[in-house]
């Protein structure tokens, strides 16, 4: 997020670059077409600031250290998730969750169940003495 605070009029010149899907008084976000095509070319050399003003952007409106960050958190999302990771929700109600690293075999999917069993057991019986012993402290407090 941008530490800009934008006017109306830089929200609506914002909003006019075909690079933006959406711009607000304290962010922009932009198109994942867009955010593909900016890593390659600054893989090919050049500067983010580069690719910004080339796309259309006005470095005075969005800021000179904007194309940077933005760049930055670019690359790492295109380094850990490739293309797709512009492509898909990977927050909010779109996300689908933590994708699996591993699968259990059936024997550690019973053994954690069991040892899931045994937790959810222990915490009934604590919970149970609770409140044995907040009954107890309101008798006394009674009498």
């Amino acid at each position: 997020m941008s530490r800009n605070l934008y006017t109306e009029f830089q929200i609506k010149e914002l909003e006019n670059n075909p690079n933006i899907l959406h711009a607000s008084d304290r962010s922009i976000s932009y198109k994942p077409e867009f955010k593909i095509q900016a890593v390659h070319e600054y893989k090919q050399g050049k500067s983010p600031s580069q690719i910004f003003v080339e796309h259309g952007f006005n470095l005075e409106v969005i800021g000179p250290k904007q194309p940077r960050r933005c760049l930055q958190r670019w690359r790492e999302t295109f380094e850990r998730f490739g293309e797709e990771g512009f492509l898909t929700e990977r927050r909010g109600k779109g996300s689908t969750g933590r994708p699996s690293t591993r699968t259990l075999s059936v024997e550690d999917q019973l053994r954690k169940a069991e040892q899931r069993i045994k937790f959810l057991e222990a915490e009934n019986d604590f919970l149970k003495k609770l409140e044995a012993l907040e009954r107890q402290a309101l008798k006394k407090k009674r009498f």
